[in-house]
Formats: C-alpha cells, structure tokens, sequence
C-alpha cells in the first residue's frame, strides 16, 4: 500500500494514499480497533455532516465578515454533495467505540471535505480545522448530525413503513368485517368479537405509535449548532445558529431550527430518549401484533389455526412439510433488540457531565439501529406475511361455539351465579352450554334458544 504524509497538530502521521482522511482520522483508526469492519460510525451520521458541513459552509459566507470565500465555497459545496450521496463512505473508517464526543468523526468529516476540495480544485485551498470546521466545535456538530440524522431516518423510513401497515390493516378489516370469532382474554376464551375489531386493535396501536414518533420528531428539530465548544457560540458570528438551520432546512426539506439554549444542546440528550421511547412504543405492539397473528396461526391441526399466513420457506431440517411463522419470529426479535436499545440510550443520556455528554456516539448507533431494524422489520412483516393473512372461517366458528364464554348472553335471562353454574356443568360433562342449562332448569330448550344468539354479542 503507498502512503502520503498528513501533520496535525501533534506531529506526521502516515496515510492511505488513496483516501482522503488525514492525521487525526488516521490516529482514531489505529488507536480504536474496536468492531473495525462491523461498528463503524452510522452512515446516516455521515450523510448529516455532509448536510450541516454544507450548510455551515453557506452560512459563513452569508454572514458578516466575509470569512468564507466564494471559491472556497464551490468546492466544499461539491465535497459534501460527494459526502451527502454517498459517494465517499469508503473514506469514513472510524468505529463507534471512539471518544465518545464525537470528536474524531467531526474530524473526519472535516479532512475528508477538505482534501476532496483541494482535489477538485487542484490546490491547497481548504484547511480541515479553519476552513471546513469554521464556527464549529465537535461539541455542537455531533449533537446536530445526531439529530438530523435521527428525524430524516423517522421521517423518510419509519412513518413511511408504518403508515403503509397501517393501510394494508385497513384493507385487512374491510376484508374481513362480517366474521365473528372467539375474543381471548388472559389466554383463555372471551366473549365473542369481530375479526375486524380484532384487526381494528393492531391498526389503531400504530396509529398511536406513529403520533408519538411524530411528536418527538418535532423536539429533534432543535439543533445545537452555533454553540461552538461550550454553547457560549464563541468564535462563532452572530446568527450563525439560526441561518445555519435554515441553511439545513433548505438541504433536507424538513424545517429545523435553532436551539434556544445551546448549553442544553451539547450536555442533554433528553429529546433522543424522549424519541426512543416512541421507539419502544412501536416495538411493544410490533410485538404484541406478530405474537397475536403467530397465536391465530399456530397449527395447522393442534393450535388455535383460525387464520392461515403465507408460507414462505420450509420450517424445518427434519420435519417434511412443517412452516413456521418465521416473519413473527423476526419482528418479536427486532422488538427485543429495540427494547434493548432504550436501555442503552437511556443510560448513555444521563452521562451528560457539566457543558457535554461523552456517550453520544453509541447513543447515536443505537438510536438509528433501533429505527433502521423497525423499518425493514415492518416493511418484511407487511408484505410476507400481513398481506397475505387469510381467515379461516369454518375453524372460526367451530371455536366459537365451543367456547363457553358465550355463557355470558345468558346473565341477563339466568343471572350471573346460575350462568357460571351452567359453564361449571358443560365443561365438567363435555355438553353444550344448551343441554347445560336445560338439565339445570334453569330455561327449557326454546327459551334458551329465544335469549342465545352469539352473533350479537359483537
């Protein structure tokens, strides 16, 4: 491999020819060879820098002062286009695992852009620090990729997934509106319900979890840049904070602005937990849903089998003919990684020490695992499996009426002590609910008849 010689302000260090990073990049990756090749720094963190590099690049040379030259600018608007797309993901190597500022990925980002500058222009035109890192700290950068990057991923994937599961729901009860089955409570037989109410359940929870995804999205729309170092905005001008969001804004299409307190901005990350919360939310009735619809499915013969879902691959090694409910399985997984995370952005918020937090890169990571993985889980889940949800009428019913919760329409005729009475008899002798209650003399055939009809207990 040829090498070319970067300095910092520590001294040389030797770099990949062929990539743009420079000293202190190159000193991260060989000092932090932690999950090298598996953890590396989010790809939507670096799709942000580009956007807030970018913007922070059109503000300085808005603002007064003149610090920022045009030609300068041209170049570096080019850079970050290069970094926006994508096009420069080889040349962001630094783990997770670094200091936990965010320090070394700023750095990063700042080398990358400058060198890939200097390259379009044929000069030494940019600086990494003066020049691309102008009005900035790491300490204000980092809090804002985290941000941008966490509502373009809820924004543009998430609510996306969801609403398009929350659709295929609709069309799912529509489907299935006259079909009356056995409700379940506690795991054992309930009174009767409509498919589609049943259906109508797991819609209306993701509808709920979409409103809370969309109102903590609003909190991650203050962003910490122009807080510089300690959110003083030293060497930072004046309105540097605000245009600089609108800067953002214009790039990505969603409206961001300023923070109001920046020294909230660097040192608390309550708004990501916040965030993650409704994170959670959305995994605990992905959850509840996919174990639901695997419950319903369970079978073909021996389990509940009052629906069918598609079968998608063999289930088993061993056992000729077997299908598992393999889409439930990897979202109640997803779930559980979610539900995991929270706990890690949990605690890494709460390790905000005096003007910064020092946890932000794995609370970054785990945030956007957690919205990456619920994305594609319920896009997997919808079109493999919810889709293709069909009701099995005939087993339906046959449930139905075997369920002696429908003693229940008696309480009215018998009352509540005789109707238990009645449930007590059948099941103990294996008769109907009818002949129950006739040996009981509690009504004769035709008044049972008269009063008993499950269909309206919906």
């Amino acid at each position: 491999m040829e090498y070319r010689v970067e300095h910092d302000s520590m001294g040389e260090v030797r770099v990949p020819s062929d990539r743009y990073w420079g000293a202190q990049t190159e000193r991260s990756r060989l000092n932090f060879r932690i999950g090298v090749g598996h953890e590396t720094m989010p790809e939507e963190i670096i799709h942000a820098f580009g956007i807030l590099k970018k913007a922070a690049a059109q503000a300085n040379h808005e603002l007064e002062g003149g610090w920022m030259t045009e030609e300068k600018l041209v170049y570096i608007e080019k850079a970050c286009d290069e970094v926006i797309s994508g096009e420069l993901l080889d040349h962001f190597p630094l783990v997770v695992w670094q200091t936990g500022s965010g320090t070394q990925t700023n750095m990063n980002a700042n080398e990358v852009i400058a060198n890939r500058a200097n390259a379009l222009a044929g000069s030494k035109l940019c600086h990494p620090n003066d020049d691309i890192n102008m009005s900035q700290s790491s300490n204000d950068t980092f809090p804002t990729a985290m941000h941008i990057s966490a509502v373009c991923a809820l924004e543009e994937n998430l609510c996306p997934a969801v609403r398009r599961m929350i659709s295929t729901m609709k069309e799912l009860e529509q489907k299935n509106e006259g079909i009356i089955k056995s409700g379940r409570t506690h795991l054992q037989d309930a009174v009767p319900i409509r498919f589609s109410q049943e259906i109508s359940g797991w819609r209306s929870s993701l509808e709920t979890d979409l409103a809370l995804i969309k109102r903590a999205a609003k909190s991650l729309k203050s962003l910490a840049l122009g807080g510089t170092a300690v959110g003083t905005e030293l060497n930072a001008p004046k309105g540097f904070g605000v245009l600089v969001a609108e800067k953002v804004s214009e790039l990505t299409g969603i409206h961001f602005e300023t923070a109001e307190n920046k020294f909230h901005a660097l040192t608390s990350k309550g708004e990501l937990v916040f965030a993650h919360g409704a994170l959670k939310a959305l995994a605990t009735d992905l959850m509840k849903i996919a174990n639901d619809v695997r419950w319903l499915a369970s079978g073909p013969r021996d389990g509940l089998g009052e629906i069918t879902i598609p079968e998608n691959e063999p289930g088993s090694s061993i056992m000729p003919g077997k299908v598992n409910p393999t889409q439930c399985e990897q979202a109640t997984m997803v779930a559980v990684q979610v539900m995991g995370n929270d706990v890690a952005v949990g605690i890494a918020a709460s390790q905000g020490n005096f003007e910064l937090n020092v946890f932000m890169p794995v609370l970054a990571y785990n945030f956007l695992q957690s919205v990456r993985l619920l994305a594609e889980s319920i896009e997997s889940f919808r079109i493999n499996c919810v889709e293709g949800i069909r009701a099995n009428e005939e087993k339906m019913h046959e449930n139905l009426y075997n369920s002696l919760m429908l003693v229940t329409a008696l309480n009215p005729s018998i009352g509540y002590e005789n109707a238990a009475k009645t449930a007590s008899l059948a099941y103990e002798k294996n008769i109907s609910l009818k002949e129950a209650c006739v040996q009981l003399g509690f009504l004769s055939a035709e008044q049972f008849d008269k009063v008993f009809h499950p269909e309206e207990m919906v």
